[in-house]
């Protein structure tokens, strides 16, 4: 059985969040659901998301499962540095990093793992406008031109859509190549050719 855990926040990305969901919660269904996935907030309030979604946590910092998957979104950049701020977001990070199997983040959340702690002196994948700028904070290699980059137990992606890759490579390490295949193609994630609205129907 595998926990993931998903931190959301006011402002976070909404498909760094959902893309990475629907990617878990299909491969739970495909596993007779012995997998889970929840999302975890600072309270139980409704959570607005960068682009007007609402959505409800499901746990506190202080009442979630152990957690084996942590992800940590991206989001609007204001609000990502207001959380890196924050002591109590920062802690709760670095300590369920800690405790878990896996730590991983999607887009601007590599900002957060940064200043949490856990991927000081790793190897990340960010959001490609603000490359150079978190690999300015130092003591972190930024990896241009991936969509997600692996260091150890710390995976990271670029922005939005890529969290969807990084979750298939991170069921496809835990479940195995062909149950990630298998997802895949259940949820129809087809990304080449990338734009096809200029054709003819």
């Amino acid at each position: 059985m595998t926990t993931y855990g998903i931190l959301i926040f006011d402002g976070a990305e909404e498909l760094d969040i959902v893309g990475p969901w629907e990617v878990f919660t299909f491969s739970s269904r495909r596993r007779d659901r012995v997998d889970t996935a929840v999302l975890i907030a600072q309270n139980l309030d409704p959570v607005k998301c960068n682009q007007g979604m609402r959505v409800l946590p499901d746990h506190t910092f202080d009442d979630h499962p152990p957690l084996d998957v942590l992800l940590v979104p991206g989001g609007a950049h204001s609000r990502i540095e207001a959380l890196m701020a924050d002591p109590a977001v920062l802690d709760w990070i670095k300590r369920t990093a800690a405790q878990s199997d896996w730590a991983t983040s999607v887009c601007t959340g590599a900002f957060l793992m940064h200043a949490a702690g856990p991927s000081r002196g790793r190897r990340v994948a960010t959001e490609r406008p603000l490359e150079d700028e978190l690999e300015a904070r130092g003591d972190i290699t930024v990896v241009r031109d991936a969509r997600y980059v692996v260091d150890g137990n710390l995976l990271s992606s670029q922005g939005v859509s890529a969290g969807i890759d990084m979750a298939l490579w991170l069921i496809g390490r835990l479940h195995g190549r062909d149950h990630a295949r298998d997802v895949m193609s259940g949820i129809q994630y087809e990304p080449a050719p990338p734009y096809l609205a200029d054709e003819p129907l």
